[in-house]
């Protein structure tokens, strides 16, 4: 009976010590952020520091990029990822998508250099590179690597489109954190919104962000109510044809749903196909020329979109004068404000289509991305 008591208790300690041990590992990990849409990232909270993990886009439960991110900089971090000291103080934003979070977020002011200056349609933006405050390191398909390693920026977020990006590489092994703001790849406009959360965790701003979002997704939502017990719903049709390709959104498109929820009959609601579909102008002809509302034709005009191609006069909406671009904030040099701040705005873009398909949801409305061909 002695060897016995003393098995239980020993048997008692090693578990006790087990659970000790279980719970005390538990607790490193204190929290994980909540996320509604994106699928693209995700946040776990340790002690001492912040893991943010980037998918892969293409390939489903892989890691595309790893960072922990430390409020002091002599703070130790796993070794499968990149170190990140924030809150950032100064940053290269290559694509113009991450200008619109920054501005939410208020930190426009640690932008120091960008890509492509020509198609940023941000004021604030702008002013700074015309006084030289702000650097230009060229197009973002070959960014001037030199230029950035002088600068030697706190991090440079760019989107990934290939895992060995030569650039990437380089500024990397220059210990410049290369952080992959992959939201273009979300096939919703909400999930793409949500990034915002990403973008806030590198300057210690997840309550603010939160905030911001949860506003965006209550706006989206209740005039997506709105739209979907309306009783008629205008066929649409969408995209422009380019040099004998018509690219049309998918059902699966992010596009392709704002369309969904919009109100509206789209005959490619359905379709899965990721991205945009390559059509023939024969194909849309077939499916589309007795539509109520052309959406997204990137042209100015009804007489250019006419003399641009021939056939574009036999669909029923140019008859109609019911054609819109989203274009009505873009510049001469061409920078549109629908690539930019609309990406954090999906309930200003949403209410654009709405007012266009149902005008009775939202009487008054001025849109905002949206403007009528004339």
């Amino acid at each position: 009976m002695k060897h016995l008591f003393i098995l239980i208790i020993t048997c008692c300690l090693v578990f006790s010590c087990t659970n000790k041990s279980a719970q005390s590992n538990n607790q490193d990990v204190s929290d994980s952020l909540k996320l509604s849409y994106a699928q693209g990232f995700d946040i776990k909270y340790f002690a001492g520091y912040k893991e943010v993990i980037v998918f892969s886009p293409w390939v489903k439960g892989s890691v595309y990029a790893r960072y922990f991110l430390v409020n002091d900089a002599n703070t130790k971090t796993p070794s499968n990822g990149t170190k990140v000291h924030i809150p950032l103080k100064t940053l290269a934003a290559t694509s113009v998508t991450h200008f619109e979070f920054l501005s939410l977020l208020g930190e426009l002011q640690t932008v120091n250099a960008v890509c492509s200056p020509e198609i940023i349609y941000n004021a604030e933006i702008n002013k700074r590179l015309k006084s030289g405050a702000i650097a230009d390191l060229g197009n973002a398909f070959n960014i001037n690597v030199e230029k950035t390693l002088q600068l030697k920026p706190g991090a440079v977020m760019m989107s990934g489109y290939n895992q060995n990006d030569p650039y990437a590489k380089r500024v990397s092994q220059a210990e410049i954190p290369v952080i992959f703001n992959n939201e273009w790849m979300e096939t919703s406009l909400l999930a793409r919104a949500e990034w915002i959360k990403f973008v806030a965790a590198f300057y210690d701003k997840e309550k603010l962000a939160d905030s911001i979002f949860t506003s965006v997704d209550k706006r989206y939502n209740e005039i997506k109510a709105k739209a979907a017990a309306v009783k008629n719903k205008p066929n649409i049709m969408a995209g422009s044809n380019f040099r004998g390709t018509w690219y049309m959104p998918s059902g699966r498109n992010y596009m392709g749903k704002l369309f969904a929820d919009a109100g509206s009959n789209y005959f490619y609601a359905n379709d899965t196909t990721a991205g945009s579909l390559p059509l023939n102008v024969e194909t849309v002809l077939k499916n589309f020329s007795e539509t109520d509302v052309w959406m997204n034709c990137n042209f100015q005009s009804l007489d250019e979109l006419v003399k641009a191609d021939a056939k574009h006069a036999y669909f029923r909406p140019v008859k109609l004068k019911q054609v819109y671009n989203f274009n009505k904030r873009k510049l001469a040099s061409t920078a549109n404000d629908f690539w930019e701040s609309a990406v954090a705005r999906p309930d200003l873009l949403l209410s654009d289509v709405i007012a266009i398909l149902h005008p009775d949801i939202l009487p008054g409305y001025q849109l905002v991305y949206a403007e009528k061909l004339k």
